[in-house]
């Protein structure tokens, strides 16, 4: 079922935004409703990165207190990103 939503905005704004509109082809609801379902489908986005990282987050929290955790010191990690990042950049100028 469609739900109607209503909001108030000045005559020249409704009249400027009526405008820009119509020399694009559509009428004002049309681009109220693109709008919209443009900005609904941003928060889907979002709601579902959150739960992916939520996910992502519980699960390394479980590895953690189950003891499977390995842990790597810092200059360990630092030079495996940077042998990482070389082999990207070779693989660039190829």
């Amino acid at each position: 079922m469609d739900t109607r939503i209503q909001f108030r905005v000045d005559e020249e704004t409704k009249r400027l935004a009526q405008l820009m509109a119509e020399s694009q082809g559509r009428t004002l609801s049309d681009a109220c409703r693109e709008l919209t379902v443009g900005l609904a489908e941003e928060q889907k986005k979002s709601m579902t990165h959150d739960l992916w990282l939520t996910e992502q987050i519980n699960a390394a929290f479980d590895k953690f207190d189950s003891g499977q955790a390995h842990f790597i010191e810092h200059d360990a990690a630092k030079a495996q990103m940077e042998a990482r990042k070389m082999k990207i950049r070779n693989r660039d100028k190829m």
